[in-house]
């Protein structure tokens, strides 16, 4: 969908990477679970997000946490069809964050721009029913079914030997697999996983070497949001990681991130417009009339 390509671009030049809002209607997610699971908290949220400045909206009816249950196609697309058909008629870009290809089908009929499959494609259906919408396809690179992962941040040391070499391969062979099912190669954006089959090291490694990512060739989507690897470093639950959050964000969109998956949008957003002002000063005068009109 070239509009929201074309989107997230702008918002890159504009403020160094656009900003992905997360609205989890899921009871167990693991920062916001059960804050939006009714039409409308689900509908206030989405409504804030946008107000905020988000450029798109991932809405997730699947915790993607470890050791999470899978649920049932059905119950996913009841859980986020309202968000889906507001977001429509807000005209919100939004990606539905599923591995499902009915759900994609679902959300992808009724107005979605994108999937953001969190399972490097495990069923290239997920791609075939991408590419015939023309919509964007975001593959999270991880390893093995979600529901069997140990915990948060927790992977062997010893389990890559190049841990960006085969990061990159890994998620490569998913967009290979994407293309033969009908994707177009630039509509497919890479998300290295951070936190996923990655212990706190390895995110944090992965962080520090995102510009060797850009040989994928693909625009880079990394969701640092309050995850786990941040109290490694200090340790904290996931509320209060907002200092921990900016700092990861505003490293990867120095080292080549596109879009940015946050639950924070305004917050991040200032971090990024501040940050580039240090290196690009702004008309700070045109700025202060603008908020003053």
């Amino acid at each position: 969908m070239g509009g929201l390509i074309e989107a997230i671009d702008r918002a890159r030049r504009e403020r160094g990477a656009a900003l992905m809002g997360v609205l989890n209607v899921t009871p167990d997610s693991f920062f916001d679970g059960g804050r939006y699971t009714s039409v409308p908290t689900a509908e206030a949220r989405l409504r804030a997000l946008v107000a905020e400045g988000a450029d798109l909206i991932d809405i997730g009816g699947e915790s993607s946490r470890p050791g999470a249950g899978r649920v049932e196609t059905a119950e996913q697309i009841r859980r986020i069809a309202p968000a889906v058909r507001l977001a429509k008629e807000l005209h919100a870009w939004v990606s539905v964050d599923t591995t499902e290809p009915e759900v994609a089908e679902f959300a992808l009929a009724h107005g979605a721009a994108g999937i953001n499959d969190v399972s490097c494609l495990a069923d290239p259906d997920l791609a075939r029913v991408t590419a015939r919408a023309g919509a964007l396809l975001i593959l999270m690179h991880t390893r093995g079914p979600l529901g069997s992962m140990a915990g948060f941040s927790e992977y062997p040391a010893a389990a890559y030997r190049d841990l960006v070499g085969e990061v990159s391969d890994e998620w490569m062979a998913a967009r290979d697999r994407a293309v033969q099912a009908g994707m177009a190669s630039e509509q497919v954006l890479c998300d290295p996983g951070l936190g996923f089959a990655k212990n706190a090291e390895q995110s944090l490694e992965l962080l520090r070497r995102l510009p060797e990512l850009t040989r994928t060739g693909a625009r880079l989507v990394v969701g640092p949001s309050r995850k786990s690897f941040i109290s490694a470093i200090d340790p904290s639950p996931p509320e209060a990681r907002i200092g921990g959050t900016i700092a990861a964000c505003l490293a990867a969109a120095q080292r080549g991130a596109t879009v940015l998956r946050i639950h924070d949008v305004a917050t991040v957003r200032q971090a990024l417009l501040v940050a580039q002002a240090v290196t690009q000063p702004p008309a700070l005068g045109e700025r202060r009339e603008a908020l003053d009109a």
